[in-house]
């Protein structure tokens, strides 16, 4: 779900002014996207509502990052004897014109597939956010 629709209280709203600002710490030159999702009905009925999506642009395709777009969706289980809500996974995905490059999923193996991924350098900076991103949650 768009984070814009997910920041309800100050504490998920400064969370994900958190996660940008991490992004944009390792990645300046990136513009945040708080609605990546477009407001139609067949784009709704795929939306996890368990999920806060975030889109970074950068100005031109990144070669070192092999996309032009980033989407990164943090992922939610709520227990539902405790009322817990915590993140169990991030999903992000690098896309340009061509469309999908690359994926890495933090709730399989934390390994890049596609067709083009980023370099190992960008890779392991990516990683280390994302590190950052689950403890900032959990």
């Amino acid at each position: 779900m768009n984070a814009a629709e997910q920041a309800k209280s100050l504490e998920v709203a400064s969370k994900i002014a958190t996660v940008v600002n991490l992004f944009k710490a390792e990645f300046p030159d990136a513009r945040s996207d708080l609605k990546p999702w477009a407001n139609d009905p067949d784009t709704r009925e795929l939306v996890d509502p368990d999920s806060i999506d975030i889109g970074f642009h950068f100005p031109g395709v990144s070669k070192s990052l092999q996309s032009r777009s980033i989407l990164l969706q943090i992922r939610f289980h709520e227990d539902l004897e405790t009322g817990d809500r915590r993140a169990i996974g991030i999903e992000m995905a690098g896309f340009d014109h061509r469309g999908k490059q690359w994926r890495l999923s933090t709730v399989e193996n934390w390994i890049f597939e596609g067709e083009s991924c980023p370099t190992p350098e960008r890779s392991d900076k990516l990683k280390a956010f994302l590190r950052k991103v689950l403890e900032l949650f959990n």
